[in-house]
């Protein structure tokens, strides 16, 4: 069996195959309507929709588009002419293989399912059109590792081989001497799992620590007794960098600004909501996840996960950018261009409005 394609992750053949079909023709689509595109689009932006899909993870790092929904700031900047229909993904590529489906418009999702989304569709599948959150996650370790040097040889999970943590952990494992590799060799062994595949492993001794997103830093150091070896906000420049963005189909972009605009007003106003009422928001969000897992985060978890999390409409693109560098320095990526990622229009009008600066996009 051939080893699969190098990206930012790995997907089941089927799945490979079915993207790039997928992704091939949407690039053949947006080319063939490229020249009656300008004549339509006079037209087509004063439209809106019947209906908003609306993605996100039942995760408080998306709690930007949990309130946006919950509290019915989508609605109110939409107007009730327009349904919306909230969609649910669990990980971000099913996230955009959900988008190149035509089974969600706009979406909340990781800066690296982003750049695969992205390069896949050769620049034609989606936008970034605003942020979602900063920071919070890092690298727990049993008690008895001291140092960085302490992890040859030992085992590390990660949630998911090439999302945003795994690529974070080989990269900064690179820079300290360290190689990995895909199979789970090197001076490091690699070993992604789902995150509470993770807190089982490290509670029971079976893994060594693991590179993971909040409230599961909180709950690996409280619940398996270990604890923070680097917390990524140490890695970037102001302690920021992205770890969830908006994103929005590119067809659904073109056809309905107005709508774009009003998302991006619905997340400016849930981002006002959470940093003036942190404890409602909190309580909100963790209620939410509740309702549609089953099961709510501890409160002693959530309190210190939330403190370390940004939530910002800023997509903060020159952290993707290295994000993407990252990953290709690792082996993840293939070397690729993401000029016109960005689509920050109707974000920065919003901003204006507001009377806070713009955001640029390199």
């Amino acid at each position: 069996m051939s080893r699969p394609k190098k990206t930012s992750y790995t997907l089941s053949l089927g799945r490979r195959m079915s993207i790039t079909m997928i992704a091939a023709a949407l690039v053949l689509v947006l080319g063939a309507c490229s020249s009656s595109s300008t004549r339509a689009s006079a037209n087509a932006a004063v439209a809106m929709p019947s209906e908003l899909r609306f993605g996100y993870f039942p995760n408080f790092t998306h709690a930007v588009g949990i309130i946006a929904l919950e509290k019915g700031y989508l609605t109110k900047r939409l107007g009730k002419r327009v349904k919306i229909t909230p969609v649910i993904f669990n990980a971000g590529p099913a996230a955009i293989e959900g988008l190149f489906g035509n089974a969600v418009d706009v979406t909340l999702v990781g800066p690296n399912p982003t750049i695969t989304g992205y390069t896949q569709s050769a620049g034609a599948a989606l936008r970034v059109i605003a942020g979602g959150a900063s920071g919070g996650a890092g690298l727990v370790v049993r008690a008895d590792i001291d140092s960085v040097a302490d992890l040859k040889g030992k085992t590390i999970a990660t949630p998911q081989l090439g999302n945003t943590q795994d690529v974070a952990l080989r990269y900064f494992l690179k820079t300290k001497g360290l190689s990995t590799t895909t199979e789970g060799g090197g001076d490091v062994h690699v070993m992604p799992q789902d995150n509470a595949t993770a807190l089982a492993g490290f509670t029971a001794g079976t893994i060594d620590g693991a590179w993971v997103p909040e409230p599961w830093v909180s709950r690996m150091v409280a619940e398996g007794g270990g604890k923070e070896l680097v917390n990524e906000k140490s890695l970037w420049k102001g302690g920021k960098f992205v770890v969830t963005n908006t994103i929005a189909s590119t067809a659904f972009l073109q056809k309905y600004p107005p709508a774009i605009s009003a998302v991006v007003e619905a997340e400016l106003d849930a981002t006002a909501f959470i940093k003036a009422h942190p404890a409602d928001a909190k309580s909100l969000v963790n209620s939410y996840i509740k309702s549609v897992t089953g099961s709510s985060i501890d409160p002693k978890y959530l309190d210190s996960a939330w403190s370390q999390v940004d939530f910002t409409i800023d997509p903060l693109p020159s952290t993707l950018l290295k994000s993407a560098a990252h990953a290709h320095s690792v082996g993840l990526l293939d070397s690729v261009s993401l000029a016109g990622l960005y689509d920050l229009k109707a974000l920065n009008a919003a901003l204006v409005k507001r009377g806070e600066g713009k955001v640029s996009a390199p």
